[in-house]
């Protein structure tokens, strides 16, 4: 098929063909022809009558900012994946090609609002304030990351495929129940003089295939939760593509739970700011739930564990190079806004810089000891966990005196 279909059953009875699902999923202009697109890979910036408004205040100043936010994600996110080749980290999860998606809808986040990550949003982390060096702990296994959920509005990361959806959906109800909601944008009060709130959760395409996901949607539409579902659709789970997990696009699925889905280019960091900046002043209004499918693709493989090269294409790699979230704000700058090569030099240094600093934290980060394992389990002291852990170096105490 040469252009993407849209699927009208005839009957209740009527199926998609495997060619019309794979069309709706894919379609052939980086998304489909409802894709939402400001800045095109060439550079160029394309108006859009519903979302121009939600960036008519970015500045080109404001472009180099997001260009900046892009280069040192991305060397963060490299030098995560070089120390844990190296040894240093047990596991890195990539995000290579992601860092729009991410940028973008962190960016449009107010201080007020609150963020539920899954485990790849180390560019949502850059956005609140989390530093690179705050997340190899997790990686490294020795703690489960060393900032303040409370002060960044940053949770932990989430592990459990999808779970941080049903975490999301509770505190979203909270700020209903509790009357945070009703400011129509950032910064402007509730009729109680308190400033609107919103959530934002994250997952991945291979997530909407867990119960999770389906639970918060159900909630979050029953309640009004002021939550905006953030789907980077990267076109594989792991090594299942899209088009077995769904008949139609993604956020299309939020037209059966009663609340509005759009997709976005999620290679556009200028798009996915208008998108995102959008569907949170939704979500202040009182009109949320909203689903945000961001259209990306996975450049590197789906975590240090897995090699892509077992079951993708080159040629599929290949292709979306030529749609690299970074070099389209380049080339933007350099033609629309005169920006020379001194600021991308200045850039590329502070990213080195960067990536120094983080190998260096990352070899010096102290080996805690076994009984680590004890620590922080509940809020509370518990008696229980107490006596586990003098057992515990009781034994690890005669171990040692067995092996001198």
């Amino acid at each position: 098929m040469d252009e993407p279909q849209a699927w009208i059953p005839t009957d209740p009875r009527s199926r998609p063909s495997h060619d019309q699902v794979v069309a709706g999923l894919k379609g052939v202009d980086e998304g489909g022809p409802e894709l939402v697109q400001l800045l095109t890979p060439e550079g160029e910036r394309v108006p859009d009558e519903r979302f121009d408004r939600y960036v008519a205040d970015i500045t080109a100043e404001d472009l180099r900012s997001l260009y900046r936010d892009l280069v040192l994600v991305r060397r963060a996110d490299r030098e995560g994946n070089s120390l844990q080749r190296q040894g240093e980290l047990g596991l890195w999860v990539p995000l290579l090609g992601q860092e729009a998606a991410q940028v973008g809808s962190g960016r449009a986040l107010a201080p007020e609002d609150m963020c539920f990550p899954s485990y790849r949003e180390h560019g949502v982390a850059w956005c609140r304030g989390v530093d690179p060096t705050e997340l190899l702990g997790i990686f490294r296994g020795t703690d489960h990351g060393t900032w303040d959920p409370v002060a960044t509005r940053f949770h932990p990361y989430t592990i459990v495929i999808g779970n941080q959806c049903l975490n999301a959906t509770g505190y979203a109800m909270g700020q209903r129940f509790e009357s945070k909601v009703g400011g129509s944008v950032a910064g402007v009060g509730t009729a109680d003089g308190d400033t609107g709130e919103a959530t934002i959760c994250y997952f991945g395409d291979g997530a909407t295939s867990q119960g999770d996901v389906h639970e918060g949607f159900v909630w979050a539409a029953a309640y009004d939760a002021p939550l905006v579902f953030f789907c980077q659709n990267n076109q594989w789970a792991i090594s299942v593509p899209a088009e077995r997990q769904t008949r139609v696009p993604l956020y299309q699925r939020a037209r059966g739970y009663g609340f509005p889905g759009v997709r976005v280019d999620g290679n556009d960091v200028l798009a996915c700011l208008a998108v995102t900046r959008w569907a949170l002043d939704e979500c202040r209004t009182g009109n949320g739930p909203v689903l945000i499918e961001a259209f990306t693709y996975r450049m590197d493989s789906h975590t240090t564990s897995d090699d892509a090269t077992r079951y993708r294409l080159a040629d599929e790699v290949e292709l979306w190079k030529l749609k690299d979230p970074i070099e389209r704000v380049r080339v933007h700058l350099a033609r629309r806004h005169g920006v020379g090569a001194d600021f991308f030099d200045a850039v590329e240094a502070e990213a080195d810089a960067l990536g120094e600093r983080m190998r260096a934290f990352c070899r010096a980060m102290p080996q805690p000891g076994p009984e680590r394992m004890f620590s922080q389990v509940y809020a509370e002291p518990s008696p229980t966990v107490e006596r586990q852990r003098e057992e515990f170096l009781a034994y690890h105490a005669s171990f040692a005196d067995q092996e001198g």
